[in-house]
C-alpha cells in the first residue's frame, strides 16, 4: 500500500483530477463518518483542521463544548474506485483534537496507536489478522432491506447454489484496487453469508481495513440491489455473524548481538504447551480480562443472541484447534503462528477491540497470570459437568456493561468517556 506525505497527497490530488476529499472517522461504537471538503481546501485542513459540530455525534459532547477539529492523516490516502473516473473521490483517515491543539479523548484511532506506542516501548509488536462475516438480504420493491437471503447455500458451497460468488469477486477486486489485500472468500454456513479474509498487518493497518472493508461490501451490495448486514445475529436460526480476531506479537526490535543486525524473531510458537512460549502468557491475559473487554467486542443487545451455538463460544476456555472455545490455537507454522479470538461480532469498534487485546496481551506477557487447563473437547456437547468449572462470558450486555465498570484493567486503559458511553446509554 502507497504511503503518502501531505505535499504527495496535495500534487497527487492536483494530477489525478481529485474533485472531493472524504475526510472519514468513527464514533466511540465504530460507525464510520465522514465529511467532503473541495481540494482547495486541503492546505488548510492540514495545517488547522477542519471544524465539525461534534454534539451531532453520540458521545462526541454536548452543545456547550460542541467544536472539534479533523485532521486528515496522509499516510491513509485511498482512491474510492466506486466513484466518477472524472472528479475523482479520495479519502483519508483524520485524527480529532478540541480547538485548542488537545487530543479528543474518544478519538478511538488514537487510543490504538497509544496501544501500539505502549507495545513497542515494552519491545513487542503485535499484528492482527480480520475475519468479518456477513449477509446479503434482498431488497423489497420499495428498495428497503428484507431478512431475505440472497441463497439458500452452505458452507463453502458452488455457484449457482452460491448466488453471492460474483458479488464476492467485486469485492476483492475493489479492494485490490485500493491496495488493501484479500487472502480469500468463501460462502459460510449460514443461508446468503458471506466471509472474506485477509492477509495479516499492524494493528492500525488491520483496523483501518476492518473499517473500510465494511464500506466497500455495503457500497457493492448496494449497487448490485443487495443489502450487506454486518449485524451479530441477523437470523434468529442461523448462525451469527462473527469477527474472529487473529493475533500474533513479536519482538520490537531484537537484535542479533554477533551480527548487530536486526531480527524479526516470532516470540511464540504455535506449540500451546510450551512454557517456554509467550503465546501461553498472552492467552492468559487475554482470558483474565476477557469479561471486562466483552462489552466493547460485542456491544449491542443482539450480540449475546450469537453466543453458544454454531461455533460462537460461550465459555472462558482455550484450546488447540478447536472451534468450539473462546481463543483456539490453528493449526499454522511459521510467520502464521497466531491466536484467534472467537467472540468478538463486527458490530464492535476495531480500534478499541485491538488497543484492549494489545493491553491484555501485554498484561499476560509481563505479568503471566496462570493459564487455565486447557479444554480439549466439544462444549457444544459437552455435559454440565464437563463445564462446571468454566468461567462463562457475559450473557446480556447489561452484565457485560457491569463486568466493564468493575474491571480496572479497562479503568487503566479506556478513559472515563468511553467507559461512560458504553455503559451508561
Amino acid at each position: 500500500m502507497m504511503r503518502y506525505s501531505k505535499q504527495e497527497v496535495m500534487q497527487y490530488v492536483q494530477e489525478e483530477d481529485v474533485k472531493f476529499i472524504r475526510l472519514s472517522f468513527c464514533d466511540v461504537f465504530g460507525r464510520q463518518k465522514n465529511i467532503s471538503i473541495m481540494p482547495d481546501e486541503l492546505p488548510r485542513a492540514f495545517a488547522y483542521g477542519i471544524a465539525f459540530d461534534g454534539s451531532a455525534i453520540a458521545g462526541f459532547g454536548d452543545e456547550t463544548h460542541s467544536d472539534l477539529l479533523l485532521h486528515p492523516e496522509p499516510d491513509t490516502l485511498m482512491l474510492l474506485p466506486w466513484r466518477p473516473e472524472h472528479g475523482k473521490v479520495v479519502r483519508m483517515f483524520s485524527s480529532i483534537s478540541y480547538p485548542d491543539g488537545r487530543p479528543f479523548e474518544c478519538d478511538t484511532r488514537r487510543l490504538l496507536k497509544q496501544a501500539v506506542a505502549d507495545a513497542e516501548a515494552a519491545g513487542y509488536r503485535f499484528a492482527f489478522g480480520a475475519e468479518q462475516e456477513f449477509y446479503l438480504f434482498r431488497l423489497d420493491e420499495n428498495g428497503k432491506p428484507t431478512k431475505q437471503p440472497y441463497d439458500e447455500a452452505g458452507y463453502m458451497d458452488l455457484a449457482p447454489d452460491d448466488s453471492g460468488e460474483n458479488i464476492r469477486r467485486e469485492i476483492c477486486l475493489t479492494l485490490e484496487q485500493m491496495g488493501i489485500r484479500p487472502e480469500s472468500s468463501h460462502h459460510e454456513e449460514g443461508p446468503g453469508q458471506n466471509e472474506i479474509d485477509f492477509r495479516y498487518s499492524d494493528a492500525l493497518t488491520a483496523a483501518d481495513n476492518a473499517m473500510t472493508f465494511q464500506t466497500v461490501v455495503k457500497t457493492v451490495a448496494h449497487r448490485n440491489g443487495l443489502c450487506a448486514d454486518f449485524s451479530a445475529k441477523p437470523l434468529d436460526h442461523a448462525p451469527g455473524n462473527g469477527f474472529h480476531i487473529n493475533m500474533s506479537v513479536k519482538a520490537g526490535n531484537p537484535v542479533d548481538l554477533f551480527g548487530g543486525k536486526q531480527l524479526d524473531l516470532p516470540i511464540f510458537t504455535v506449540k500451546a504447551g510450551d512454557a517456554s512460549d509467550n503465546l501461553p502468557h498472552m492467552i492468559a491475559g487475554i482470558l483474565e480480562n476477557i469479561s471486562g473487554m466483552t462489552a466493547f467486542l460485542n456491544p449491542t443487545e443482539n450480540s449475546y443472541k450469537r453466543f453458544g451455538s454454531h461455533k460462537a463460544p460461550r465459555y472462558i476456555s482455550w484450546s488447540d484447534e478447536n472451534r468450539s472455545q473462546l481463543i483456539r490455537i490453528p493449526a499454522a507454522a511459521g510467520e502464521y503462528c497466531r491466536a484467534e479470538l472467537r467472540s468478538p461480532d463486527p458490530t464492535a469498534n476495531p480500534y478499541l477491540a485491538f488497543a484492549l487485546l494489545i493491553y491484555a496481551g501485554l498484561y499476560g506477557i509481563q505479568n503471566k497470570p496462570e493459564l487455565p487447563a486447557v479444554a480439549d473437547f466439544n462444549l457444544f456437547k459437552a455435559d454440565t459437568a464437563a463445564t462446571a468449572n468454566l468461567m462463562r462470558l457475559p450473557e446480556t450486555l447489561h452484565s457485560a456493561c457491569q463486568a466493564a465498570v468493575d474491571s480496572a484493567f479497562i479503568r487503566a486503559h479506556l478513559p472515563q468517556a468511553i467507559l461512560d458511553i458504553y455503559c451508561n446509554r
